[in-house]
């Protein structure tokens, strides 16, 4: 629609005839609705941030599908974390909201409390287990009667295939809580639920200069702490684990009279942290293991199950997953969904089994490539069309009002707790967020000023500044205060509220996830 231009004025004459217009008001009736939209976004679009760099970004009408604005809406790009959507869409549809992820122990029934040959802890990819579950499965056994295991202590996470990590997860990161080990017999470190790491508390000592105490979350010798750090003024402590080893080294002060500071890293083989942290819980119960641990093997046919443990459901891990973007129970879900369509828990089949079931509520897997759950590869590419496309499909489908209350929601929860405060957005949208080095995503939900549900997609790579995400948000509220009626300068004035409160946020590192920071900067 072009800007039309409205011309009034009087007439006058002058002493030698001449006709002049005496007086001159210009007035331009500006676009409204998706034009006024465009303009708005294009806009913010032009910002130096975005030099050289990839935007993609596509607005639907949810009920329809009607495209309300499209710049560069099919253009593949990394997703990073909003890769979780179609993870967590294809688990819902596979496995089911009612799921449960089961750990059991098996072996022979106890003969006057001794159990004759090996004890199996086989698991089935439950990444919400912390050391205190353990501890109830051996006071299970103990309850049973069991005061002896004549064998080993096997532990079995053959569920899940070798492949700890993605293609093209940075080996920078590996340490860290977004990048541990994938396992289908796996253990957290606190009730974030970051499985296969340890946690490492680092305390003041007695008096300036004394060694800093050093703890570990769950306490187990499978790592070794190796410290030089020392009590002083201030906090700054290092904690590095070492590249080939569980060796983890901590160095650095820790301020006297203080709680300390912690740091949580990932393990080299979390099914061997799961075994030695059961081991000692049945030495805790009194249950004498006569043999030494082995890990990742099949628990033969015939055990009888000795005592059990069941996840929540699906829909609850749901919601654990998509508020803070977890990675691992991301990495999962997709393996658990190859594992139940196939009865192998691979990365291969995982995509296929998710492919499988997003096909089915209208997205062409065709453009895309998705070769794991979490979105950490920089392998996988994705474009908004599809994202979007997913998002209208899962509205049909008997989990959608699950998936819907897991997303994060602007200024309330989540990654999005501290964004868009202030704005049409608080409360409002409900989106997955997404974040790497010169990566950043925000895909999700939002009813526009008139009441009207949007879906959106927006998807930004290849960027040199250290964040993009006040864009995001300055375009999400130009989303979220877009109406039929609304001009490009009403729609820009609400954008602009964004702006300025995101500014500040712009200082803080954006490489990962806002839930991933020790403490979380959410």
């Amino acid at each position: 629609m072009k800007k039309r231009t409205l011309i009034s004025g009087a007439v006058a004459v002058t002493a030698a005839g001449a006709i002049t217009l005496a007086a001159t008001t210009v007035a331009q009736a500006q676009e409204t609705g998706n034009e006024a939209l465009a303009a708005a976004i294009d806009a913010i679009l032009q910002d130096p941030k975005l030099t050289d760099s990839q935007s993609s970004i596509i607005v639907k009408d949810a009920a329809t599908g009607e495209v309300v604005y499209d710049h560069h809406g099919n253009q593949r790009a990394v997703p990073a974390s909003t890769n979780k959507l179609s993870t967590v869409a294809g688990a819902l549809d596979v496995l089911g909201e009612d799921h449960t992820f089961t750990t059991d122990v098996l072996g022979d029934r106890p003969v006057d409390g001794v159990v004759s040959g090996d004890l199996y802890l086989r698991g089935s990819g439950d990444p919400s287990l912390l050391q205190a579950d353990f501890e109830a499965l051996a006071a299970d056994l103990a309850a049973a009667g069991v005061s002896t295991v004549d064998g080993d202590l096997v532990a079995d996470d053959t569920a899940f295939d070798a492949a700890r990590h993605g293609d093209e997860w940075a080996w920078g990161d590996l340490q860290y809580t977004s990048a541990s080990e994938i396992s289908a017999l796996t253990i957290g470190s606190g009730t974030d639920h970051f499985s296969g790491t340890v946690r490492v508390f680092v305390k003041p000592g007695a008096s300036a200069g004394a060694p800093a105490v050093v703890t570990t979350v769950p306490e187990t010798d499978y790592v070794t702490i190796e410290s030089t750090a020392t009590t002083g003024t201030t906090n700054n402590v290092a904690v590095n684990r070492d590249e080939h080893s569980n060796t983890i080294r901590v160095s650095g002060t820790v301020a006297a009279g203080t709680s300390g500071t912690y740091a949580t890293r990932s393990v080299i083989d979390p099914t061997g942290l799961v075994a030695d942290v059961f081991a000692d819980a049945l030495a805790a119960e009194g249950i004498d293991l006569t043999g030494g641990i082995r890990l990742h093997e099949t628990t033969p046919q015939g055990g009888e199950v000795l005592a059990t443990h069941d996840s929540e459901p699906l829909a609850a891990l749901t919601d654990d997953l998509l508020k803070p973007s977890n990675n691992l129970y991301a990495e999962a879900f997709f393996k658990a969904v190859g594992l139940a369509q196939t009865g192998q828990g691979t990365f291969a089949s995982g995509k296929a089994g998710v492919y499988g079931a997003i096909e089915d509520y209208g997205v062409d897997t065709g453009p895309i490539r998705q070769v794991d759950g979490s979105g950490m590869s920089r392998f996988d590419e994705l474009t908004p069309d599809m994202l979007t496309d997913l998002l209208i499909g899962a509205q049909d489908a008997t989990w959608f009002d699950t998936y819907q209350a897991s997303l994060p929601v602007a200024c309330v929860d989540g990654t999005l707790a501290s964004r868009m405060c202030g704005t049409e957005a608080a409360g409002n949208v409900r989106a997955k967020t997404g974040s790497m080095t010169s990566v950043s995503s925000l895909a999700g939900y939002v009813t526009d000023a008139d009441g009207r549900e949007l879906v959106f997609a927006i998807m930004f790579n290849d960027y040199l500044t250290s964040s993009v995400k006040g864009l995001e948000d300055q375009i999400a509220v130009a989303i979220a205060s877009h109406g039929a009626d609304a001009t490009e300068s009403e729609i820009a004035a609400f954008a602009a509220e964004a702006e300025e409160i995101a500014e500040p946020a712009e200082e803080l590192p954006a490489d990962w996830e806002c839930s991933w920071y020790e403490p979380s900067i959410c």
